[in-house]
Formats: C-alpha cells, structure tokens, sequence
C-alpha cells in the first residue's frame, strides 16, 4: 500500500480555503499512486478551541470533504476533525478515514491536550481504532496520544501501520520525531506521523512530517517550515520480517 503524508499549512478557521487548497495536495498526491492520503489534525481550521463554534456534525462539509476526494480519486481519505455528535455535551477531535466506496471509520482522540486547554473544549475519546485497509491493519491516533507509548503497544499484536496527524508546535518538534521513530521500534511496525507548518495564534508549527519503517528507518520525511506530500510503501512482508527476525513483542508482560 502506497502512503501519502501531506505536510501543509493551514488558514486559521477557514474551511473552505482550507478544502480547496487540500484538493490540490490530494489529486498531486493521487497522480503519484497513493493509496492512502493521511492530512493533518483538525485540518479544516487548525488547532482551534472555539469548539462550539466550528465543530461540524458527523455528517458536516470536512466529513463529506474526505468523503469526494476519496470517491474522486480512488483512494483513502483521512484526517482530523473537530466534530460535534450525540455521544456528550462536548465535541470530540475525530480522525475520519473515508473510503472510496464512501465507507467510514473514525477515531476519537483519546488524550486531549490538556497542557494547552483542549480538555476543557474536547472530550476524550474512550476506545481505540484499528481498521484493515487492502490487508493492512491500520491503527489511528491524534499528536499527543503519541506520548502515550502504552495505548500504542496495546495494538501492536494488531498493527501494521499507526498513523498520527497533528499539530505540534515546533517547541518541541525534536520530541515529535524522537516519539514517532520511538513508536516504530517498540511495536515493530511502520508509523506515519503528519504535523502541520506555518502559524496560528499560538503556536508555531515546523511539521518534520515522517514516514517510519518497522526497524526505525526513516523513509521520508520533509524539510522543516514547507509544505510537502511524503510517499512510502508500506509492507506486509517487512513488518512480518522484522517481527520475525527479533521476536521482541512475544517477551511484554502484562500491564
């Protein structure tokens, strides 16, 4: 399965300069054999906490973005979401994985950020995603359940590949690609790790986007402060490899 990272900025609050300038990004992507197309978190208007505000109903215009490019292009379609549904009285930060078929999956991330306030305008999602994509099984997770190495093995005998949008300020942008490599080498699996660049009211971004084999090779990635679209291979044969060459996961106990 062919993956596409794509590292871009984003228009504060504004989803429909937001939808068209990702249509370019998608179909360039699309022209280079992608069959997955991961954006980043809350991709339609940035890291914003105004959740009453720009939270979209399941079925709201960022969904059935994914869901036309999807269906456009012959391809998955992901990304996060600030969503408002029936489960709370807050919305949820939801990673969609369109289909082409016009199937659906969703995450809903389950470590807000409480460090920059996301707790308080964002419930926490309470289970974990896996979904099988052309035989790959692909787990989802959202920036700062990257810290979180626990939720990540949990899955691992079940993953083949973890995706991570995000948006996580360049303070720390060493932490966000040590973690992602981190993340490959203890679960033995490919880890696609897609931040953001450029600015929003609080926070800049310098993306440092990374697609990460089973061993902790890095096999793209994209300079700091642009905006760029990664493509890798992901392989069945290599995570089986690499998992059977050293047996690592076979030796964790019980939490």
């Amino acid at each position: 399965m062919r993956v596409a990272a794509v590292q871009h900025d984003v228009v504060w609050e504004d989803r429909e300069a937001n939808h068209a300038h990702l249509a370019g990004l998608i179909a360039g992507a699309a022209a280079d054999g992608a069959d997955l197309v991961v954006l980043t978190e809350m991709f339609p208007v940035g890291f914003s906490l105004a959740a009453d505000r720009i939270a979209e109903p399941p079925d709201g215009p960022s969904v059935g973005f994914l869901l036309g490019q999807a269906s456009e292009h012959g391809l998955w379609a992901a990304g996060s979401v600030p969503v408002r549904d029936d489960a709370g009285s807050m919305p949820v930060n939801r990673f969609v994985l369109a289909g082409p078929d016009g199937t659906l999956h969703h995450y809903d991330k389950m470590y807000p950020f409480t460090y920059a306030g996301e707790r308080d305008h964002y419930r926490p999602g309470v289970h974990p995603v896996t979904v099988t994509i052309e035989g790959v099984r692909v787990s989802l997770f959202v920036c700062y359940d990257l810290r979180f190495s626990e939720a990540f093995w949990d899955l691992a005998p079940t993953t083949d590949l973890y995706l991570v949008p995000a948006n996580w300020p360049s303070s720390r942008r060493e932490h966000w690609m040590t973690l992602l490599r981190a993340r490959a080498i203890e679960n033995q699996a490919y880890v696609v790790g897609v931040n953001r660049v450029g600015d929003d009211p609080r926070f800049s971004y310098s993306g440092d986007s990374l697609i990460v084999d089973p061993l902790g090779e890095v096999l793209a990635d994209a300079e700091p402060g642009v905006e760029a679209v990664l493509i890798a291979d992901v392989e069945l044969e290599r995570v089986a490899a690499v998992r059977a060459e050293f047996p690592f996961l076979q030796d964790r106990r019980g939490r």
